[in-house]
């Protein structure tokens, strides 16, 4: 499951959820956001020990600035917290490998 995160808050307490989170980062206008969307989908059912969060960054800005996005879509992988790696760009081959890497 893909949570949609809609706040600063509901994004600060999915990092702290003591397991390794994916962020989608993302824009309703953003053609390649739409093109690997349902990708990210299948393999959160497949992942199911990776919490899956999808942010749109014109839904909550603060916190796109804070994780450094500025192209999308950018991946980015946390663990306690802190980001441990990050993907950019809409190639589901690369979006698997990454998750494979901390699943």
């Amino acid at each position: 499951m893909v949570q949609t995160i809609e706040s600063n808050e509901q994004y600060e307490a999915a990092l702290k959820s003591g397991k390794t989170v994916i962020v989608d980062w993302s824009a309703t206008w953003c053609g390649p956001c739409k093109m690997i969307s349902p990708v990210f989908v299948k393999l959160a059912e497949e992942f199911t020990n990776i919490v899956f969060i999808k942010v749109d960054v014109d839904e909550v800005p603060d916190a796109a600035e804070e994780a450094g996005i500025s192209s999308m879509p950018t991946f980015q992988v946390y663990q306690d917290s802190k980001k441990v790696d990050e993907m950019i760009g809409a190639n589901p081959a690369k979006l698997r490998g990454l998750l494979e890497k901390y699943n």
